[in-house]
């Protein structure tokens, strides 16, 4: 179980990379434009703020990472970034878009529930 839990937390942190990648880089370019279904006008408004929440994704996936370069002792290391992601996820949920539920808050609990089966 722990090697299908780590399976899952790698992927978690490939779509945060890909989160972080569409937010700094392509925000206001069109596949980032088509991404998150926003005007050029809205995207160039927000386009720092986009950079800073993509840096944020960075974080998670680089502590996703560096959980799992640690072995068994990254445990709690896995959890902690796994429940920062869940939170984030389900903020993002009621306040921005109800997609960021099945694509952050949904993956990070299963991957806690692999993590506390294993």
């Amino acid at each position: 179980m722990i090697i299908v839990s780590n399976v899952v937390i790698s992927l978690i942190g490939l779509i945060h990379l890909y989160i972080l990648v569409l937010e700094m880089f392509l925000w206001d370019k069109p596949y980032g434009l088509r991404a998150f279904g926003q005007s050029l006008e809205k995207a160039t408004a927000s386009k720092v703020l986009a950079a800073n929440q993509g840096l944020y994704n960075g974080f998670m996936a680089a502590g996703l990472f560096w959980a799992l370069s640690l072995g068994a002792s990254g445990t709690g290391v896995k959890v902690f970034f796994l429940t920062c992601i869940l939170i984030a996820g389900v903020y993002g949920a009621i306040t921005a878009n109800k997609k960021i539920l099945f694509i952050q808050a949904i993956p990070a609990a299963i991957a806690l529930a692999l993590l506390y089966f294993s």
